[in-house]
């Protein structure tokens, strides 16, 4: 951490370079003493990335950025806020502390916070953030956290942990055993030093395998931000061996889009099944990605189309966490019929259907955009059909 980056000047050249192209800063040069000019440029670069997805860093005085990448991967105040009050009590460890987002949160509903940071750098500019933001009662560590929770013998309310992937090997299933630090194989520490125990997973880690692996699990919460799924989160308690309940959650401009149900009912759910009437409605990603199929069929009493199929229909207007539409006409997935019934433009979605959405738009010769929204689909007759819509503005 070099606290020349700190100085005067060079913060109001920062400030003022924060929508500046970085290749024409890098052509007129950067010279100021002590500080070399690629770690002006990542605060730059950093700083920036934080103007939307951490707001109360981006408006504070004297904060110290990570890389880009660091900020990239770390929680948004969003995320934070919303996990934060899910949990409280008196003492917490975050035994995986990064830029410190989340343990920010927590300190306004826990007494006492361990943020612990292998990294030494980061746990130094960290702490100093600590500082300018007021987060007085945060202490940081510059430790290994699962090794600092063996070593302590102390007791928390709550332990948090944000497990990394080793490796990148996007679109392919990962286990939680190949993250680090592997929490499968200090469930049993963590057991001993806490009832109460909250984990953060990408999105991309299966819900089945994250259950398989981990132990007592009580709650899991399916986080999405304006319809895009960013985080899983766990909430396992010691010797847990209920029902699980599943809480999808669409933080939005607007109202929060909020589903629950039970998983281990999810299975036994009787759904009912209609051909499409007046209205389409479409689940949002954390519907989407819980499974929770049957349980929206049966708690919002809407019809399915195809039990493979993830749209829902009925002949009335409803609050629906997800999209609305109007069907204005359907037709059947016939090339004769479809060449001279489809728009030129519209936007297209596929749901249970076999062909991806470039072959269709380049089959049909429709282009991307417009008002009218187009579902291709599979009927409760396993019949493939095409739903023209119109958009319902909630």
């Amino acid at each position: 951490m070099n606290k020349y980056i700190l100085n005067i000047e060079i913060q109001e050249f920062i400030n003022k370079n924060l929508n500046s192209d970085i290749t024409s800063i890098l052509l007129k040069g950067i010279s100021f003493p002590n500080i070399e000019t690629k770690d002006i440029i990542e605060q730059i670069e950093a700083k920036k990335k934080c103007e939307k997805k951490l707001p109360s860093w981006f408006n504070a005085q004297l904060i110290y950025y990570p890389n880009k990448l660091n900020i990239e991967q770390t929680s948004s105040e969003l995320t934070a806020n919303y996990k934060s009050k899910l949990i409280n009590g008196n003492l917490i460890i975050d035994l995986t502390g990064g830029f410190g987002v989340d343990c920010f949160y927590f300190s306004k509903h826990f007494k006492n916070v361990f943020h612990c940071e292998i990294d030494k750098n980061l746990s130094e500019l960290v702490d100093h953030n600590f500082k300018k933001l007021n987060a007085q009662l945060i202490q940081t560590l510059n430790v290994d956290g699962i090794q600092f929770l063996r070593e302590s013998q102390k007791t928390y309310d709550w332990i948090y942990v944000d497990p990394s992937r080793r490796h990148e090997s996007k679109g392919k299933v990962f286990f939680l055993k190949d993250c680090l630090p592997n929490i499968p194989e200090s469930m049993d520490l963590l057991f001993e030093r806490s009832g109460h125990v909250m984990i953060k997973t990408s999105p991309l880690l299966d819900i089945s395998i994250g259950i398989n692996e981990l132990k007592f699990v009580k709650e899991i919460h399916v986080v999405a931000v304006e319809n895009e799924v960013k985080e899983l989160l766990w909430i396992l308690e010691h010797n847990y061996g209920y029902e699980i309940k599943i809480t999808t959650v669409n933080l939005k401009k607007s109202a929060n889009e909020v589903f629950t149900f039970n998983l281990n009912e999810e299975p036994k759910v009787k759904v009912k099944f209609s051909e499409p009437l007046t209205y389409l409605f479409e689940p949002n990603a954390a519907i989407l990605k819980s499974g929770g199929f049957k349980s929206v069929s049966e708690q919002l009493n809407v019809f399915k189309l195809n039990i493979n199929t993830h749209l829902y229909t009925l002949d009335h207007l409803i609050d629906f966490p997800g999209r609305s539409f109007k069907i204005e006409a359907i037709l059947p997935y016939s090339k004769p019929i479809l060449k001279t019934g489809l728009p030129h433009k519209a936007n297209i979605t596929i749901r249970n259907f076999p062909e991806p959405v470039s072959q269709l738009r380049k089959k049909f010769k429709i282009v991307e955009g417009g008002n009218i929204y187009l579902f291709f689909t599979t009927n409760l007759n396993d019949e493939r059909i095409v739903l023209i819509c119109s958009k319902i503005e909630n």
